[in-house]
């Protein structure tokens, strides 16, 4: 039995995709499956881009609000749920759109799990040390020099991700970044029309100021001051970008305009590493704006992709 054919609408933060995905549902008979590792928890609805109820109306999303902070969910638990959801997609007779940014969850989702070894418990306590005595840039900087594929990709004060791209350069002396690169041309697990949307770098950075003040507007200081109430601040998700340059500006008396160019400067460097990550992807079909996405040709690539691959 041929795998389902899924649609993938992936891009840099920010760039539109859900109200893409949204139109797109509504114009070919599709459900929505999100692939967004902030959008899964609950509570991180204004930073995260969130769609609401009312621009949703009756159509279904799934993976959205489906944990909460304090969990977990790495590539390996995403793509088993979103498997999960395809399924059920499929036998509702209807189309599984993907939408989201997040790169390695789209990567295992299309292609699998890279093979890598195991956790080293004895070399992951000597690389958090190493964290600990030596700082997040000198342990970036040593990534670096040994893997720069990952370190473009990965921000400089993600310690997880950091101390296992090490580890498994010391396991394998074999960059992660080569493992997933070499990973990325094997065989794909469904028949999938992906496409990358994105604007102008000049147009994207003006659309990122108006996305920016807009969640202010919406009241994403109130958002992240509730979240660290009943979360605390050690929650991975309130250390991505935007969350954590608010959280950095409540403790220190509040955000101001200040804190919106931060925000928008940190979204600018995620979209960079994001665009990095794609360059290499084989998966992608295509490259367009969000408009010309759904525009009649972009719609009917999308159409044809379907009648295609029934």
């Amino acid at each position: 039995m041929p795998a389902p054919s899924i649609i993938v609408l992936t891009g840099p933060t920010g760039v539109g995709k859900t109200q893409v995905a949204i139109e797109l549902a509504r114009t070919l008979g599709g459900e929505l499956i999100g692939a967004d590792s902030i959008q899964v928890y609950r509570g991180f609805d204004i930073g995260s881009g969130k769609p609401t109820v009312a621009e949703l109306g009756d159509l279904r999303h799934h993976l959205i609000d489906i944990a909460e902070p304090e969990q977990t969910l790495d590539a390996a638990a995403y793509a088993a749920l979103a498997d999960r959801a395809i399924t059920e997609v499929v036998a509702n007779g209807n189309v599984p759109i993907v939408v989201g940014g997040t790169g390695l969850w789209l990567r295992a989702l299309l292609r699998g799990l890279v093979s890598v070894p195991a956790v080293d418990r004895v070399l992951r306590e000597e690389l958090e040390r190493s964290w600990d005595e030596l700082g997040p840039l000198e342990m970036h900087a040593r990534l670096a020099r040994v893997d720069p594929t990952s370190a473009t990709r990965i921000h400089v004060n993600d310690k997880l991700r950091v101390v296992r791209a090490l580890e498994v350069h010391r396991q394998t002396g074999t960059a992660l970044g080569e493992l997933h690169a070499a990973h990325a041309l094997g065989a794909p697990r469904y028949r999938d029309f992906s496409v990358v949307l994105d604007l102008p770098v000049p147009h994207y950075a003006e659309h990122i100021r108006k996305r920016v003040r807009s969640m202010f507007e919406q009241g994403f200081a109130a958002e992240v001051e509730q979240l660290i109430k009943k979360h605390g601040t050690d929650v991975r998700a309130l250390h991505s970008v935007g969350y954590r340059e608010m959280m950095d500006a409540l403790t220190i008396g509040g955000p101001g305009e200040e804190t919106q160019a931060r925000i928008e400067r940190a979204t600018l460097v995620y979209a960079r590493r994001q665009r990095t990550w794609w360059k290499s992807d084989p998966s992608v079909a295509l490259r367009m704006t969000p408009e010309q996405m759904l525009a009649p040709t972009g719609l009917a690539a999308a159409r044809g992709h379907l009648q295609r691959n029934p």
